[in-house]
């Protein structure tokens, strides 16, 4: 069985200062910004996509991050119930690091292995996304990371199993693989003994 998916925005940024803290400045690529047209997909990402820490992004297997719109709604909540966004003020695509915002395919529907065919490139899910303090400096308020958790509203890492170009508004098909190993069940697993050591 498969199902169509969407790409909304493709999203890309090179590294900068990030204020994470009091007088503390760390390079992060987190916030992306959405480009027009076709980008180039390579091995290690999208063209002129940066990661700043390559030891926790980045990668053959973590090349291409992608987040569910679906949970947008969420965020933009969350965001102003902290006070720190208007309530009407929805976050912009690429706002949670992600290079793909995609339309119709949640956590819960993917597996590790499972393969996302566009129509010029396939890219492999390959992890969930592991959130860090730079994830509570670009949502603004220190729980963001404790929520992500919670939610389970993790997005998840694709390797690139054949590379091309991607653009916004295309539609793609997920090819189920191996079926092993879900998404929520590995970002759980890892995201507790994180907590735990």
């Amino acid at each position: 069985m498969s199902s169509a998916l969407r790409v909304l925005s493709v999203n890309v940024a090179t590294a900068r200062v990030l204020e994470v803290g009091e007088n503390r400045r760390v390079m992060s690529a987190i916030g992306k910004r959405g480009v027009s047209g076709e980008v180039a997909v390579g091995r290690l990402g999208l063209a002129g996509d940066e990661q700043a820490d390559p030891t926790v992004h980045g990668g053959i297997d973590k090349a291409v991050y992608a987040y569910p719109s679906e949970h947008y709604a969420f965020w933009q909540t969350v965001r102003a119930q902290a006070r720190v966004a208007p309530w009407d003020e929805a976050p912009p695509h690429g706002f949670l690091g992600e290079n793909l915002t995609l339309a119709g395919l949640l956590e819960d529907q993917v597996w590790i292995g499972d393969v996302l065919r566009f129509p010029h490139c396939e890219l492999a899910v390959a992890a969930p996304r592991q959130p860090c303090y730079k994830f509570n400096a670009v949502m603004g308020f220190n729980q963001a990371t404790k929520m992500m958790l919670q939610s389970g509203y993790c997005g998840y890492y694709l390797a690139v199993r054949v590379p091309g170009t991607i653009a916004a508004g295309e539609v793609g098909e997920l090819q189920p693989g191996p079926r092993e190993v879900g998404i929520p069940e590995l970002f759980r697993a890892v995201m507790g003994k994180h907590r735990r050591g």
